[in-house]
């Protein structure tokens, strides 16, 4: 398995050969350079390893070409390599930004060593900006992970937001659905109109139908003043009815008619009042199977289900579950104004195993506790605890190859060197402990899948 890439850069043929062997077989993936003019051609931002230069060269020297990768990007790795008269002129390069400088003549360990500490900087600083770019593209934090289940979505709800039909969001508790809504609303031609939300399980029967269509002035006792419902007031923009499956039949049979004629009739009155507005609806239960056992009424389904996003659980996308969590720790550490706390194996383990039943919401308060340290999770259950030896050493196999796999992002051969297995065994323990490498795999954005 490559540790790494790196560059290494001096005008001596006999000088490149010795050093890049060395290390090739510490398991470096090495280019070797003659000039620092071919080095800045090989180097970009994003180049994933570290730069090894000589001072001492014709044309550009190695204190020039530091500058300019430095200039490139500010956090590459640059390794000086010198004679002892430029000794002082390398470590005031380090006070510049260099990562480290050998003088000549050094031992072989020595540059392997200072390479994979800088090769190890450079990939935390790759998976940092990695981590940035996606908060920043991924509005919302629903949508917040590479996964091709979350690519899938993403470019779903892009296609449908200003499509302008109803939307059936179907996932489980905690895993975003009002996230999904607020996109759909935000990225169509409605974002000037409001986006109006209403739980239609957090409202007693006595009081969703006023809510819902609105009242005139003595509608009712009680009804001094004429109320505007969340229909009406989304009127020109969006209308997100949570937990629809909660609505009572009766109003069921309302809401199905406002979607058809696009028209309320608040109660106290029979005039219907022309609508202009979109409706998204979510729901946590399978309306379809609901619809079939006389649940929820058939036809409202069939008219909601125009368009029907699904949000992935969290255990159908484990990859993403070491990048949501580095968020949230972070957000909590700023909260609580501490600083992040490094991670025991306890959490990584529990990050790995738990199969987040509360979804992203879970992994959010699971985070908050870690931040406190409180120890981020409860204690074992009973049966877990008083678990037999070969049992906790079966949980244990688990959790290192399911992190392995996410280490690894799904690559199977990567994932076999890593651990140092034969290709039968692992297979044999991914089948023993139920363990599908395709839940860890990233495609390459842009890539079709299927």
């Amino acid at each position: 398995m490559k540790a790494g890439q790196v560059v290494f850069v001096d005008d001596e043929a006999e000088i490149r050969h010795a050093n890049v062997q060395s290390l090739e077989l510490a398991g470096f993936e090495v280019t070797a350079l003659a000039s620092a003019r071919a080095a800045l051609a090989a180097v970009d931002r994003d180049f994933p390893g570290a730069v090894v230069t000589d001072i001492r060269m014709p044309e550009t020297d190695g204190l020039a070409l530091f500058g300019q990768l430095r200039e490139l990007d500010p956090d590459l790795p640059v390794i000086l390599i010198t004679g002892h008269g430029d000794i002082a002129m390398a470590v005031g390069a380090m006070r510049d930004g260099a990562y480290d400088f050998l003088a000549k003549p050094y031992p072989a360990e020595r540059l392997v060593d200072s390479v994979r500490r800088a090769v190890e900087k450079r990939r935390l600083v790759i998976e940092n900006r990695r981590l940035k770019a996606q908060l920043e593209e991924a509005d919302d934090l629903a949508f917040l992970g590479d996964t091709p289940e979350m690519e899938r979505l993403r470019d779903a709800v892009r296609n449908v937001a200003d499509a302008d039909v109803d939307v059936l969001v179907l996932g489980e508790t905690g895993s975003g659905k009002e996230v999904v809504a607020e996109a759909l609303h935000r990225w169509s031609r409605r974002r000037s109109k409001p986006l109006v939300a209403l739980n239609c399980g957090a409202l007693p029967e006595s009081v969703i139908e006023s809510e819902l269509f609105g009242h005139e002035a003595g509608a009712f006792t009680g009804a001094q003043k004429r109320r505007i419902g969340r229909i009406e007031h989304a009127d020109g923009g969006t209308l997100f009815l949570d937990e629809v499956e909660s609505m009572p039949a009766a109003l069921q049979v309302k809401l199905l008619r406002v979607l058809e004629e696009r028209a309320v009739a608040p109660l106290g009155t029979n005039e219907r009042r022309p609508l202009d507005l979109r409706v998204v609806a979510a729901t946590k239960t399978d309306l379809a199977a609901a619809s079939q056992e006389g649940k929820f009424r058939a036809d409202l389904y069939y008219r909601l289900n125009v368009v029907t996003l699904r949000i992935p659980p969290l255990r159908e996308r484990r990859a993403d579950i070491p990048l949501l969590f580095a968020h949230f720790l972070a957000r909590a550490a700023e909260r609580f104004r501490r600083d992040p706390p490094p991670l025991g194996d306890p959490v990584r383990r529990h990050l790995l195993d738990h199969d987040w039943p509360g979804n992203v919401r879970e992994l959010a308060h699971f985070a908050d506790r870690v931040a406190l340290g409180l120890g981020g999770f409860d204690a074992p259950a009973p049966a877990e605890a008083q678990a037999s030896l070969p049992e906790r050493v079966e949980r244990y196999e688990a959790a290192l190859l399911r992190e392995a796999l996410a280490a690894h992002r799904g690559d199977v051969r990567a994932t076999i060197e890593a651990l140092g297995l034969p290709r039968k065994t692992f297979y044999d323990k991914l089948t023993r402990h139920g363990i599908d490498p395709n839940d860890y795999r990233v495609e390459p954005i842009g890539r079709k899948t299927g």
